[in-house]
């Protein structure tokens, strides 16, 4: 009577596990606002120097040129001329919305202070995914995913207060200290609560739907607002409706178990079945504990299990490095493809509100094909097809008169969106089942800490475009298709027993081929059993 038959009986797919959903959903809003607030808030829109009317509108007799940076002025003859540094800026707002660029004018020689204040935010992100990821694995995930989701929009609400370089480089680490924590500890509630064969299309079709929300609402939160200063007050309100999560959920049970604490956990499962409308008799319960108390005995040597326990066995060595490799390659893919909505001929505001609702479809195809083809096909295939879709867009957008094909342009932007976030999900999901359960909120965390920091990259990779257009485009692809590859060396975990110590993750999916896919393995069994029966027919007609 493992966890997982003792949820059969109490209910896997029930009430509470609809409430569970719910609140996942409410968590996707609340992630998605604080994410990509980092991108409202830093909009950029053209702009050109401001003529100082007190130097030059008396000398009628000279021409003046007005750029991005400087002003020149020529005599009448244009045999010379002055040149003057900016110290105003005109900028061509969208709908009058006051972004941190132009209130605080951080443009040509200021530039780089919110490139500055941005890696803080990374830098924040990274080691709020090893503290937050430590704590759930300490005192559990729920009040973790709390403390994780108030720290955030804390960060977010300091900074609409900040107006120079060094309190908005601390608040915007305080901010990215919870980025997307809250998100995938709260993931891994549902994760460990939700029947195997409904964690596909529940996790997936509340993250497409959710997050897609919260996403497409944003940028018109910011115009009807007006300024940046009132968006992040907006979008760090919805946080405080987290406090009444632990009224209505129980903390993980299968982290109370790798915690000893198995009459918390078995009190948690009657309130489930409660919940549920389901009757389970006492011995299911008193069957429940004498099995695990039993593995727990059993073992040679008590060990507490550890995230760098991970790294001390060759096969679960290897699956960890390629898991963070992995994370790296597909965070830097999605936050470059998310933020890289400006220059294609559509408004930036319009093009990052529309092309959120490629979440869905996004959901959808999970849904539709990972059951079938796998978790690891899923992976790989996101991987392979996101690389060819952003090396085309690339290419267009360096080819293509923005002016002309701006529909074109805005539909291959989302589409290379849509490759990022099937990757990003697929991702997700993947590692959260290869990470054996007693260092899951640990792991996972820790996980997302790499490839966070690794984002900390990404606005420079995306300067590179100034070099040569689609230079950002081919690079990214190059490491997609690495990702691509390393993920054939992975298990498969789909219709498994899921390991839940590191010895039990040390010997999963031990002896698979590398080109082991669900969907191929159940046409050749197919295919073998047809052989079969033609032989035995044979057989008999020979007899």
């Amino acid at each position: 009577m493992d966890l997982q038959s003792a949820l059969e009986k109490c209910g896997n797919f029930g009430p509470y596990q609809i409430l569970l959903l719910g609140l996942f959903g409410y968590t996707n809003i609340v992630s998605s606002l604080h994410y990509f607030s980092q991108t409202i808030i830093s909009f950029t829109p053209s702009y050109s120097c401001s003529l100082p009317k007190e130097d030059f509108s008396r000398n009628s007799t000279y021409s003046t040129s007005l750029l991005t940076c400087s002003i020149i002025q020529y005599d009448e003859d244009l045999s010379s001329f002055r040149d003057y540094k900016c110290s105003s800026w005109d900028f061509e707002r969208e709908s009058n919305y006051e972004s941190v660029t132009t209130e605080l004018e951080w443009v040509c020689d200021d530039a780089y202070k919110l490139a500055v204040g941005q890696s803080f935010f990374f830098i924040g992100s990274a080691l709020g995914s090893i503290f937050f990821g430590y704590l759930a694995d300490r005192i559990g995930r729920l009040p973790a995913c709390v403390l994780s989701t108030l720290t955030g929009a804390s960060g977010d609400f300091f900074t609409s207060f900040v107006g120079s370089l060094p309190w908005f480089s601390v608040t915007r680490f305080i901010s990215g200290l919870s980025m997307d924590t809250q998100y995938v500890l709260m993931y891994i509630l549902v994760f460990e609560y939700l029947s195997p064969k409904h964690r596909t299309f529940g996790l997936n079709f509340i993250l497409g739907i959710f997050y897609c929300i919260g996403l497409v609402i944003s940028p018109w939160m910011a115009i009807w607002l007006g300024n940046w200063r009132s968006y992040l007050w907006a979008a760090s309100l919805p946080a405080l409706g987290m406090l009444l999560f632990p009224v209505f959920l129980h903390e993980s049970a299968e982290w109370l178990l790798t915690k000893g604490k198995f009459d918390k956990a078995v009190s948690n499962l009657k309130s489930v079945a409660k919940f549920n409308g389901r009757q389970v008799d006492d011995s299911v319960y008193d069957e429940f504990i004498k099995y695990y108390r039993e593995k727990q005995n059993n073992a040679q040597k008590k060990t507490s299990d550890t995230f760098a326990g991970m790294l001390r066995t060759p096969r679960l060595r290897k699956f960890t490095i390629i898991l963070l490799i992995k994370s790296m390659i597909v965070t830097i893919t999605f936050d470059i493809l998310s933020r890289n909505v400006e220059g294609v001929g559509i408004s930036p505001f319009h093009l990052f509100s529309y092309s959120g609702f490629c979440y869905v479809p996004a959901g959808l195809a999970i849904i539709l094909f990972q059951n079938k083809i796998g978790r690891k096909g899923m992976a790989c295939a996101s991987l392979f097809v996101g690389a060819i879709i952003t090396a085309a867009t690339g290419y267009l957008v360096a080819t293509l008169d923005p002016a002309e094909y701006s529909i074109l342009l805005g539909f291959m932007v989302s589409l290379g969106r849509f490759g990022a976030v099937v990757a990003y999900d697929a991702e997700a999901q993947y590692a959260a089942e290869i990470i054996p359960t007693s260092v899951r909120g640990r792991g996972v965390a820790n996980i997302h800490v790499v490839g966070n920091a690794f984002a900390f990259f990404s606005s420079y990779v995306i300067y590179l475009g100034t070099f040569y257009r689609p230079l950002p485009s081919l690079l990214i692809s190059f490491v997609l298709l690495i990702g691509s590859c390393l993920c054939l060396t992975l298990p498969e975990t789909l219709h498994k027993q899921l390991p839940q110590t590191l010895e039990e993750g040390e010997v999963f999916a031990k002896g698979e081929k590398w080109y082991f896919f669900p969907c191929f393995s159940r046409r050749q069994q197919t295919n073998k059993s047809a052989s079969q029966l033609e032989m035995e027919s044979a057989s008999n007609i020979t007899k």
